[in-house]
């Protein structure tokens, strides 16, 4: 495995990379309250302001970015790391952002499901029908926590509809290359799980002893580590963001870790997404630090639906 390169530092605790064909990567900064853009000569710059928690980012069929908007945290800097804490005064509530990097404008899309509101949308993936499929995290507060759910919604803003609830702290969402099966990482558990899909915004139904969920077990982690975000690769495998035990945990698609990708410097590493011409390259967001860092990968990642390459 190749060294890590820095590309971008003084980031507010960076998620959400999105590589764009022309090489700039258009990623959020949680703390910041922002969606930002990244030269390849490492130059920051504000795409738009959102205000709350931007926390997970995806390109739309309309080339427009939409966010997970988590309402906010409580920060801490804890020797010189910034890391999020629970909910409070700050928060604003959860909701789905539309953004057009264009102009910079921000339009509420969704605040809630069903007359239940959003309480921490964290990761967003598109299928080629032009929907997304979103994790709701939660939020965290002294004494108790919400329960989580994922969610499938419309791009026009006319659907949103809740697929899996309740599952506990969910994160990073991805799709496999024939959009057959769903990915979703859970953070504190440490487990992804593998949903199959019978059409958009539906899951198959599980069956016999496991009728009350309808995921299959893909790994679960016997050290402490916390799942964040992922990336599926041409392979098929699932790249999972890793915190605690800094770097990218590589998941078979049928099942059990094959890897560990180590990120030195940061025990915060929340996100991967691949680019460059044939996507071998991994842009990968150390949190805690404000780093954006690359390097080659073993395999080209597998390419996003509505980015244009």
């Amino acid at each position: 495995m190749s060294t890590q390169r820095i590309l971008a530092t003084g980031l507010r605790f960076p998620e959400g990379p999105i590589a764009l064909p022309g090489g700039d990567i258009l990623l959020v900064e949680i703390a910041r309250g922002t969606l930002s853009r990244v030269t390849p000569a490492g130059e920051v710059s504000v795409v738009a302001e959102t205000g709350g928690g931007p926390n997970g980012a995806a390109m739309g069929p309309d080339g427009k970015v939409y966010i997970c908007n988590n309402g906010g945290f409580r920060w801490h800097d804890i020797a010189g790391r910034l890391i999020p804490g629970l909910s409070g005064a700050e928060y604003e509530g959860g909701r789905i952002e539309r953004v057009d990097i264009e102009t910079g404008a921000v339009e509420v899309l969704y605040s809630a499901c069903d007359g239940e509101g959003l309480k921490g949308p964290n990761d967003i993936v598109f299928d080629s029908d032009g929907g997304f499929w979103f994790t709701d995290h939660g939020k965290s507060r002294w004494r108790d926590r919400d329960r989580g759910g994922v969610f499938y919604a419309r791009a026009d803003g006319s659907e949103i509809v809740e697929v899996v609830h309740p599952i506990e702290d969910p994160n990073g969402v991805g799709l496999s290359a024939d959009e057959r099966f769903l990915y979703v990482a859970e953070t504190h558990a440490g487990r992804l799980w593998r949903f199959e899909i019978e059409a958009p915004g539906r899951i198959v139904k599980g069956k016999g002893e496991q009728r009350w969920f309808h995921g299959t077990l893909l790994a679960s982690v016997d050290d402490f580590r916390f799942f964040d975000s992922l990336a599926v690769d041409s392979a098929g495998n699932v790249c999972v963001g890793t915190i605690l035990k800094g770097g990218i945990t590589v998941i078979a698609p049928e099942g059990g870790i094959i890897d560990f990708v180590e990120t030195p410097g940061d025990d915060f590493a929340t996100n991967i997404c691949f680019g460059g011409p044939d996507l071998r390259t991994a842009y990968i967001t150390l949190s805690a630090t404000g780093q954006l860092v690359e390097m080659e990968w073993p395999r080209p990642g597998l390419p996003l639906n509505h980015l244009n390459r």
